[in-house]
């Protein structure tokens, strides 16, 4: 071992020996671009897994809208599964842990980051979640939130809630995480598809957290042969392995064009299916379409009805309008009249008043002569009456009794107090 190191060391550049400067000045080389392969490899790295997990995701979004043109998506769908599993594994993508007391770093799920940024979610399943009995841990929580807000068609709103809040995201994600990057806004895009498609799913049953969700990626990476192939798989494979031997030959480099009965049944299957395939998805267009210009049909004829109410009902405010008009220009007129019927009245006075001066300087005197009458009488004879009257004195008498009152007679010596 040490010899051939030996040897390896005694040459240099063009077969040359080596010398210790330049075997040293490698080694400095090698050793100080290091850390930064290092990093250039680690972001590397997080770029190119933040890339396929998004990718996944919109295939997996894609497929889930495919298959619920054919059935209800519901927990048995693998569709579903591996969709969740995805959407889990971005929402996990560089969580930080929980910092205990004691200084040790426990993981969390990213249930602890959902429940605390999509707070402020108007109507928000966050309680009704967190009292549910048969779901007691962290990750099947999640994984409860997840069916609940795609049953409600509200899940894109849940991330892009979440995501708006960035000192909470910061908080609970590592520099790199799919939720702090550009990818952050691609997912809430891609999630918002999902709102056209009716979910069934059963939480009674309860929700297995134990386990962290695997991805299955073969449904993304399964190969499709193209139609215009003359050759199947195996026939393919067979020739790439002729050709890596020895013993190939130019001519046999290539598929052979005489093809056995099972790669003809075989591609023949494949066509009756996408045919299958076609004819469904046509059945289903067909049938949307006809649904569509029923809804359109009943739309016109509604809209028509209104078109018809609001022409009554300008209609009629019209008709009001002038009725009003009308009964203004009636009252103004009747205004008119009355002014001028109380200057005539006026005017009549003034006349009278004119050509009648001993009259009214008789009722002038009238005037006075009442108004000297109704002098003003002290306070007590303004509430107890006028004592010079048979009423006041009558009801003086009745009060002889009375050992607080003293007789009129004696008290009351004036004329006027004499009955009549």
């Amino acid at each position: 071992m040490w010899g051939q190191a030996g040897r390896t060391c005694q040459k240099g550049r063009g077969g040359q020996p080596a010398t210790a400067s330049s075997s040293l000045w490698g080694l400095g080389r090698s050793c100080g671009g290091g850390a930064s392969g290092k990093k250039s490899l680690s972001a590397r790295n997080a770029a190119v897994e933040r890339r396929n997990l998004i990718t996944v995701c919109r295939f997996s979004v894609k497929t889930l809208i495919d298959r619920s043109c054919f059935e209800t998506i519901d927990d048995s769908s693998p569709e579903f599964n591996n969709f969740a599993a995805i959407l889990e594994q971005i929402l996990s993508h560089r969580l930080k842990g929980q910092v205990t007391w004691f200084g040790y770093e426990s993981p969390r799920s990213f249930w602890d980051y959902i429940r605390v940024a999509c707070r402020k979610v108007s109507q928000n399943c966050i309680c009704s979640i967190e009292n549910m009995e048969n779901v007691s841990s962290s990750r099947a929580k999640g994984r409860a939130w997840i069916r609940v807000a795609l049953m409600e068609k509200h899940l894109s709103e849940y991330i892009s809630t979440a995501l708006r809040d960035f000192k909470t995201t910061r908080r609970f994600y590592e520099d790199g995480a799919i939720v702090l990057g550009e990818e952050a806004n691609m997912l809430a895009g891609m999630l918002l598809g999902l709102n056209a498609i009716d979910f069934s799913f059963c939480l009674k049953g309860g929700l297995d957290g134990n386990f962290p969700a695997v991805i299955d990626y073969t449904p993304y990476l399964k190969f499709t042969q193209s139609s215009d192939s003359i050759s199947s798989d195996e026939e393919e494979l067979r020739t790439l392995g002729s050709s890596g031997s020895e013993s190939s030959t130019p001519e046999n480099v290539g598929p052979p064009f005489i093809m056995d009965e099972n790669s003809w049944f075989n591609k023949c299957k494949r066509v009756k299916q996408k045919y299958q395939l076609t004819l469904e998805q046509k059945g289903y267009l067909e049938e949307l379409l006809r649904l569509r210009e029923n809804q359109l049909s009943e739309s016109v004829s509604q809209n028509k009805i209104l078109l018809q109410r609001i022409e009554d009902s300008d209609l009629a405010h019209k008709l009001e309008k002038e009725q009003l008009e009308y009964i203004i220009v009636e009252l103004q007129d009747q205004l008119k009249s009355c002014q001028s019927l109380d200057q005539l009245s006026a005017e009549v006075s003034l006349s009278q008043s004119s050509l009648d001066p001993g009259q009214s300087q008789e009722g002038d005197g009238k005037q006075d002569t009442l108004s000297e009458g109704k002098e003003d009488t002290p306070s007590l004879l303004g509430l107890c009456g006028s004592l010079t009257s048979v009423a006041s004195y009558k009801s003086l008498t009745s009060l002889k009794s009375n050992d607080y009152l003293a007789s009129p007679t004696t008290e009351m010596t004036s004329p006027g107090l004499t009955p009549s």
